[in-house]
């Protein structure tokens, strides 16, 4: 069944490119295999993947998931992917915000928000594996209009300029000698100071949710610093969002042979192989193991629904305690109805505050940034995240240090707080790569 699956197989002369491979192989991967190219999507696959039929059962339908299944039954293998709710995404779903709102609008799919802010960055693994497979659909990049409304928040007011403290973090994170075992308060503070160090890591929140970014690994910061504020800018929306994408991925799975089952919630294990792609919370229980934990952040969640007022900013990155407001309708102006904005903003908060203390903070900063918001809102949700925006690594801590991928006895764990490289979904994609890799080996 293997070589009828590869029937339409091409040989390649040139080998495997090895920068490109190995974001999601492992440390030792070897360079210059010969690929196979599959005429379906153009994708190289190493000959070494191309093993004999394994089947494979897949717990949990979001992108680390559904990237487990796919690399799985490229290879090969007979899979069975289970998804406890009804449409495949995880966090990536996008929802018709409306029906919850309290002034909801005549049309209930006006809004497609996602639990917090996504974007695909064009220089990471995400966007490579999609493309590969020519999943990513029209994409949106950030627009020059937007770009001259972004902002800083500092000492309770809005910047257009950044301080030269944050620009001077920024610089020194791109080193490529940030240490692991230092917090980045401390080795930073060395470099350019506490008050420009304490902006970086604040600056960082975007991609770590997290109240002290500062008090982590210096590394960790460091690299999501440089790649959220990369000039030029690397952040990528999806037209009608990212979570319209997930039918694609499904779609392109099933032509692959693998089976999804959704609305299959999953109790127990058998003895097959077995990857468990669900929330690491989960994966305790379900695998009966309590050295599945790893820190992550908590975040207070706020959405709104604009009518347009054109002195609107883009972005906001708050300079002082690492949250985040971003307009998604500037770059893709068909998640709202015409006419309005769609706003999204974080902001962490430690395990003392509540999430009405965090909103509060995102207002104050949504009163300058969006002019007279309250009066112009058709849409509001407020939530919180609590562990389920990535993880998050202290000093002396590298993502190797998370909880393995191979669990032994056919079992491999996926998810944003495993043993993988990346930024924030990053880590689910490459983790979901890896445990199909290990798995039909």
């Amino acid at each position: 069944m293997v070589e009828g699956a590869f029937a339409d197989a091409e040989p390649l002369t040139e080998p495997i490119d090895a920068q490109a491979v190995g974001p999601v192989m492992c440390d030792d991967f070897e360079a210059g295999l010969k690929p196979v190219r599959l005429a379906e999507h153009g994708l190289n696959i190493p000959y070494g993947m191309v093993w004999s039929m394994e089947a494979v059962t897949v717990i949990g339908g979001g992108l680390g998931g559904l990237a487990a299944a796919i690399t799985a039954a490229e290879a090969g293998a007979s899979v069975t992917l289970h998804e406890a709710h009804r449409t495949l995404g995880g966090r990536w779903r996008s929802t018709p915000v409306r029906k919850k709102a309290a002034n909801p609008s005549s049309n209930p799919a006006a809004y497609r928000a996602h639990e917090g802010p996504h974007v695909i960055y064009r220089d990471g693994p995400t966007w490579t594996w999609l493309k590969e497979r020519r999943l990513l659909g029209v994409t949106c990049r950030v627009p020059l209009s937007a770009v001259a409304r972004f902002r800083f928040w500092h000492e309770g007011r809005l910047l257009r300029t950044p301080p030269i403290g944050f620009l001077r973090a920024l610089r020194i994170s791109r080193r490529r000698d940030v240490p692991v075992d230092q917090s980045f308060r401390d080795w930073a503070s060395k470099l350019v100071g506490e008050e420009a160090a304490d902006m970086g890591a604040s600056a960082s929140g975007v991609g770590v949710f997290h109240p002290d970014p500062g008090s982590l690994s210096a590394a960790f910061i460091a690299e999501r610093l440089a790649r959220v504020f990369a000039i030029p800018p690397q952040a990528s929306y999806r037209q009608g969002s990212w979570g319209a994408m997930f039918d694609e991925i499904g779609a392109y799975a099933r032509s692959l042979g693998v089976t999804i089952e959704l609305g299959s919630r999953v109790s127990s294990i058998g003895t097959g192989i077995t990857i468990v792609a669900t929330e690491l919370e989960s994966a305790r229980a379900l695998l009966h193991d309590d050295s599945l934990a790893w820190p992550s952040g908590r975040t207070a969640l706020l959405d709104l629904g604009l009518t347009l007022d054109r002195r609107d900013v883009f972005v906001v990155s708050d300079l002082d305690t690492a949250g985040w407001l971003e307009n998604f309708t500037m770059p893709d102006p068909t998640i709202a109805p015409a006419g309005e904005y769609l706003v999204q903003m974080h902001m962490p908060i430690d395990s003392a505050a509540s999430k009405a203390d965090g909103v509060a903070r995102l207002e104050a900063i949504a009163d300058q940034a969006l002019p007279g918001w309250r009066e112009r809102t058709t849409h509001r949700l407020e939530s919180l995240a609590n562990a389920r925006t990535g993880a998050v690594d202290l000093p002396g801590t590298s993502w190797r240090d998370r909880p393995a991928i191979d669990r032994g006895d056919g079992v491999y764990l996926v998810g944003d707080r495993v043993a993988a490289p990346g930024l924030l979904s990053e880590v689910s994609l490459n983790s979901g790569v890896r445990a199909a890799q290990l798995a039909v080996v």
